[in-house]
């Protein structure tokens, strides 16, 4: 009797495995990733895969970003606006002052300047809200639902700057108060010192805020992680959520002299907020007023994507030589 060959079944394709809520999300974000680096006409550098400077005013680029395309917003913005106008940023430049205050030397050491925020105008004082809440509406419209933006202020306008943050839909989630020793304030009255020996004009500052807001979420916050990656912060480890108090003190050393702009804030601050931005790691982080390309480095170095811009060819320079250096920069927590 012959032997039956059993031949084997011809195989029918098997039905193709739906992606993952995470492996969509991150698929999503390259897509967005493309979009973004490549938004508008203006002169840009592309730093690395992961960062791009874009020398562009922030309100313009904002405008021709595509809604809901960016997850995140850290910056440190022109808290008064006026000192970094031409007029007056030419005289920080020059050394000659104007509402930036040159001061002067201390132990030895050379002191960076200041702007003085307490000779703001009404009318300045009303330009300045208005300019924030253009960069507010702007940065609504291009953040994801649930997307955060951590704003730096100074203690004498932060009610008037965050106030113009919540009043385009953001709602206010806090406040990351950066601890500091600084030399700001507690000086006495100017020409008096010896016969008003025991007045200070105003104390001396020790903090610098960080308003925390966010871009309303749609349904609850699982939801809203799984189809944006975001709504929430990123924890510090699995014990530890990141805390809204960090003591850092001023940029000094290598740093300042890889990056030399006046306003620069150091990587051992920025990381920490950048990577809090950003509840899974992954997202795109922009900053409106990236100067010295701090934000950028930061992101850069724990392996986010990041868009910057800012209008001052001088400070595109200074980002693009310095950022190699920042976003290797070693530091200790």
């Amino acid at each position: 009797m012959a032997t039956r060959i059993i031949q084997p079944a011809a195989r029918t394709p098997s039905r193709q495995r739906a992606p993952t809520w995470r492996q969509a999300l991150d698929e999503r974000i390259e897509d967005q990733w493309e979009l973004v680096r490549e938004a508008g006409a203006d002169r840009r550098e592309h730093l690395s895969s992961n960062a791009t400077y874009v020398l562009a005013d922030a309100v313009q680029f904002l405008a021709e970003l595509p809604p809901n395309s960016i997850h995140a917003v850290v910056t440190d913005p022109p808290y008064g606006v006026i000192e970094y106008e031409q007029k007056d940023h030419q005289k920080l430049r020059s050394g000659r002052g104007g509402v930036w205050r040159i001061p002067p030397s201390f132990d030895g050491a050379k002191r960076s300047p200041l702007p003085r925020f307490t000779v703001l105008s009404e009318e300045e004082l009303t330009r300045l809200h208005s300019f924030f809440s253009a960069i507010a509406y702007g940065i609504h419209r291009a953040l994801v639902p649930g997307g955060h933006a951590f704003i730096a202020a100074n203690p004498l306008l932060s009610t008037m700057t965050f106030h113009a943050f919540q009043s385009a839909g953001l709602e206010k989630r806090g406040e990351v108060i950066r601890l500091l020793t600084t030399l700001r304030g507690g000086d006495r009255p100017k020409g008096a010192e010896k016969e008003f020996s025991d007045v200070s004009m105003m104390a001396r500052s020790g903090w610098e805020p960080w308003g925390i807001f966010r871009k309303p979420m749609i349904g609850t916050a699982a939801t809203n992680l799984k189809a944006w990656g975001t709504g929430g912060l990123r924890r510090i480890s699995a014990d530890e959520p990141f805390r809204d108090v960090i003591p850092c003190s001023p940029t000094r050393g290598r740093e300042r002299e890889i990056a030399p702009h006046p306003s620069l804030k150091p990587q051992r601050f920025m990381r920490q907020l950048v990577r809090a931005a950003l509840p899974l790691g992954v997202g795109i982080i922009y900053d409106p007023f990236a100067g010295s390309g701090s934000t950028l480095a930061a992101a850069d170095a724990i392996g986010y994507r990041a868009i910057g811009t800012d209008r001052d060819v001088e400070y595109f320079g200074i980002a693009t030589r310095a950022f190699p250096a920042l976003s290797k920069l070693a530091i200790v927590q």
